[in-house]
């Protein structure tokens, strides 16, 4: 699970067609509590991976979520099988880092 913050959205011209009514959103992940910092001030992170998720929560572009990739990111679609690789689970409305100190 990683946090990500959304850009926007991404369209596809084709698609697969278990992807029919997908929403799916460009995220770039935050990988450094200062990185966490720029995003939430609206600078762009850099050095980081973008990410192209299918969005289960109805999110939009700024908010902060949790992203599920590999295998458990198509866990919800089950039994069926979906071709994707990362989703987004959880739309996070607050982020409290704790000092390990």
């Amino acid at each position: 699970m990683k946090i990500a913050r959304v850009l926007g959205n991404a369209t596809l011209s084709r698609m697969h067609p278990m992807m029919h009514a997908a929403t799916l959103r460009c995220v770039e992940v935050v990988e450094r509590i200062d990185d966490l910092d720029a995003a939430a001030s609206g600078t762009a992170v850099t050095g980081t991976d973008l990410i192209i998720a299918w969005d289960l929560c109805g999110c939009g572009e700024g908010d902060f979520v949790a992203l599920a990739e590999g295998p458990e990111a198509a866990a919800p679609f089950g039994p069926d099988v979906k071709p994707i690789d990362a989703s987004i689970v959880a739309i996070l409305d607050h982020i409290d880092i704790q000092s390990p100190n």
